[in-house]
C-alpha cells in the first residue's frame, strides 16, 4: 500500500501555490515574496489554475483516513470544499468572464496594500509598486479580452472602482511615497503612473462608451449555483427558501427589539425616535474623529471586561477613506497572520465628499450616527476583524491560519457577532442610543443577507432591494441603493448575519453543555485559538462529533 502524503505537507504546497498565483491576496495574508507581481488574469492563466486546483483536489482525496488525526480529517474536509469552491467559482460563477470588477479590485488592492501597510521601508515598497504599475496594462488587457457581455450593474461598479484607482495612482500614491528620495526611482514611478493611468482611463472609456450601452446580461447566479457556492465556501447546507425564512424570523425579532429600545430612548413611534437620533449625527469632516473616540472606548472596554485574552495587538490608525474605498462606510487594512513584524492597522472611514450634492451629504451623515459608527467600529476593530486577524498569528495549522482559506461567514460573522456582544456585555450602558445603533446596524446586515439571497435565487430586482433596505433597515436612499447594488456582486457581505447567528447558537450550546463553568472569555479564547474555519468545524471541536447543524 502506497504511503499517504502528510496533510500538512500538502497544505503548505497548496498555500504556496495560491500565494504565488494570487500575490494580492498573499500580501493581505502577510506574505510578501510576490509583492512585485500583479495577478495574471488571462484566460490561459485561469484555465491553468483550474487544472492545478484539480490536481490538489486529487491529492487531498488520496490521503488515507487512517493516516491523519481526527482534527486533520476535519481539515481535509474543509480544504477539499475550499478547493472545489475555487474551481466552482472559476467554472460556474465565472466572475472573471462576467464582470470587470474583479480586475479593478485586484489592481487597486494590489497597489494600495503596498502604500498603506508599512511592512517594509518606503523605497522598497515603491519599487514593488513600480513593478505593479508596469504590469497594469497587461491586467487591463486581460479584462478587455475576457469580459464581453457583463451585466450593466457590474459595469457601473467597475467604472466607479477604476475611477477611484486612477485618482489613487495620480494623487494619493505620490503622497504615500513622500519620504522616498531616490530621484531615479521617482522618475520611473512617474512614467509608470502615467502609463497605468492611461491604460485604465482608456478602459473606462471603452466600458462607458462601448460595453455599458449593450450590457444586458443578468447578474443572478441562480438558485443552484448560489446554494452550491454557499455550501462550498461556508459549509451552509440549508436551501435558499429555508435561509430566507430564518433571516425573516431574525429580522422580525430584531425589529421588535429595535422598537423596545426606541421606547427607552424617547416617546412616540420608533422611527420618529430613530429619526431624532439620526438628526444628531456628527458634522461633515468629523467622522474620523468620532470613530477614533469610539475605538479608544471599545479597546478599553474589551480589556477591562476581559471579554477575550489579548496581548501585543497592533494599534489601529483611523483615517478618511480615499475615493476607491468609498463604496463601504468603513474598511480595515491590517497586517496578515503571516506578517513577521505586524505593523499598525488602518481603519478608513467614508466621510462626505464635498462634491456630493447637499442632499446626499446629509443622507450619508444621517446613516453615520455615533451609535451606528460604534457598531461598525467594534465589528472592524475591537474586538472584531482586527482582533481575529491578530489571534490567527498564534495558530499553528496552516489550514486554519491563512485568510485565503477563511470562510466569509466566520470572519464577517465574528465581526458582526462582536458588534452585538459588546453591547450585551454593557458597552454604552446608560446610553440607550448605543443599543439602538447596534440594532440598526444588525437590521442592515439582516436585510443585506435577505436581499442577497433573493437577488440571486428569486426575481427580486435591485429597485425592490433598495425599498427593502429603506423600509426594513431604515436606511437613507443613497445608502440603500449602495447596499442593494452591492448584493449583486458581493456574496461575502451577504453572509455576515448568518455567521453571527451561527456563532451565537454555538455560544448558547457551549454554555448549555458547560453549565455553571461557562465563562465568556474562555469561550472566545477557545474559538479564536482554533483559527479561521467554517462554524461547523468549530462546533465539532468545542461540542464534540455530535454537535448538530450550524443552522436550524
Amino acid at each position: 500500500m502506497p504511503v499517504s502524503e502528510p496533510l500538512p505537507h500538502l497544505v503548505a504546497d497548496l498555500l504556496g501555490y495560491l500565494h504565488e498565483t494570487h500575490p494580492t491576496l498573499a500580501a493581505l495574508d502577510g506574505v510578501h515574496a510576490h509583492d512585485d507581481l500583479l495577478e495574471d488574469m488571462s484566460r490561459h492563466a485561469v484555465e491553468q489554475e483550474t487544472r492545478a486546483l484539480a490536481g490538489y483536489l486529487r491529492r487531498l482525496e488520496e490521503i488515507r483516513r487512517d493516516s491523519v488525526t481526527e482534527i486533520e480529517a476535519l481539515e481535509q474536509k474543509v480544504l477539499a470544499a475550499h478547493v472545489r469552491g475555487r474551481m466552482f467559482d472559476i467554472e460556474h460563477g465565472r466572475m472573471w468572464e462576467r464582470s470587470p470588477l474583479p480586475y479593478a479590485e485586484t489592481l487597486i488592492t494590489g497597489i494600495a496594500t503596498q502604500a498603506f501597510m508599512p511592512y517594509a521601508p518606503a523605497a522598497e515598497r515603491a519599487r514593488r509598486m513600480l513593478s505593479k504599475l508596469r504590469q497594469t496594462p497587461r491586467l487591463v488587457q486581460a479584462a478587455r479580452d475576457n469580459v464581453k457581455e457583463p451585466p450593466g450593474i457590474f459595469v457601473k461598479a467597475a467604472i466607479d472602482s477604476l475611477r477611484g484607482a486612477v485618482s489613487f495612482i495620480t494623487h494619493q500614491l505620490p503622497r504615500a511615497l513622500a519620504s522616498v528620495d531616490d530621484l531615479h526611482l521617482l522618475g520611473d514611478l512617474a512614467d509608470a503612473q502615467t502609463e497605468a493611468s492611461d491604460a485604465i482611463g482608456a478602459y473606462i472609456q471603452y466600458l462607458d462608451a462601448d460595453v455599458a450601452p449593450r450590457a444586458r446580461a443578468s447578474f443572478r447566479l441562480g438558485r443552484d449555483r448560489f446554494e452550491e457556492q454557499l455550501r462550498l465556501a461556508d459549509g451552509i447546507t440549508l436551501p435558499a427558501d429555508r435561509l430566507i425564512l430564518l433571516v425573516e424570523r431574525e429580522l422580525a425579532a430584531t425589529q421588535e427589539a429595535f422598537r423596545v429600545a426606541a421606547g427607552k430612548v424617547g416617546k412616540g413611534d420608533a422611527l420618529e425616535v430613530w429619526a431624532g437620533v439620526k438628526a444628531q449625527h456628527p458634522a461633515a469632516g468629523t467622522l474620523v474623529a468620532a470613530v477614533r473616540q469610539q475605538l479608544d472606548a471599545l479597546q478599553t472596554f474589551v480589556e477591562r471586561q476581559h471579554l477575550v485574552t489579548v496581548a501585543d495587538v497592533p494599534a489601529v490608525m483611523v483615517a478618511p477613506a480615499l475615493e476607491f474605498d468609498r463604496g463601504v462606510p468603513m474598511r480595515l487594512w491590517a497586517s496578515g497572520p503571516f506578517e513577521s513584524k505586524p505593523s499598525r492597522a488602518l481603519c478608513v472611514v467614508t466621510d462626505v465628499d464635498p462634491s456630493w450634492p447637499d442632499a446626499r451629504q446629509q443622507e450619508h451623515l444621517r446613516d453615520c450616527t455615533v451609535p451606528v459608527l460604534s457598531a461598525m467600529t467594534s465589528a472592524a476593530t475591537w474586538p472584531g476583524r482586527h482582533l481575529l486577524t491578530h489571534q490567527l498569528r498564534g495558530v499553528s495549522s496552516l489550514a486554519r491560519k491563512s485568510l485565503l482559506f477563511a470562510p466569509p461567514s466566520y470572519v464577517e460573522g465574528w465581526a458582526h457577532y462582536c458588534a452585538q456582544m459588546v453591547v450585551d456585555e454593557g458597552f454604552g450602558q446608560g446610553d440607550g442610543t448605543v443599543r439602538l445603533g447596534q440594532l440598526a446596524d444588525r437590521l442592515v446586515h439582516l436585510v443585506r443577507c435577505l436581499v442577497g439571497i433573493r437577488l440571486h435565487t428569486e426575481d427580486l430586482s435591485v429597485e425592490q432591494g433598495v425599498r427593502l433596505f429603506r423600509e426594513e433597515a431604515y436606511l437613507e436612499e443613497a445608502s440603500a441603493r449602495r447596499e442593494a447594488e452591492r448584493g449583486t456582486f458581493d456574496l461575502g457581505a451577504s453572509v455576515s448575519s448568518l455567521g453571527a447567528i451561527m456563532l451565537q447558537k454555538l455560544r448558547q450550546d457551549v454554555k448549555a453543555q458547560q453549565g455553571k463553568s461557562f465563562a465568556l472569555h474562555t469561550f472566545h479564547d477557545a474559538l479564536l485559538a482554533q483559527g479561521a474555519a467554517p462554524v461547523w468545524f468549530h462546533r465539532r471541536l468545542l461540542l464534540g462529533p455530535d454537535a448538530g447543524d450550524v443552522l436550524e
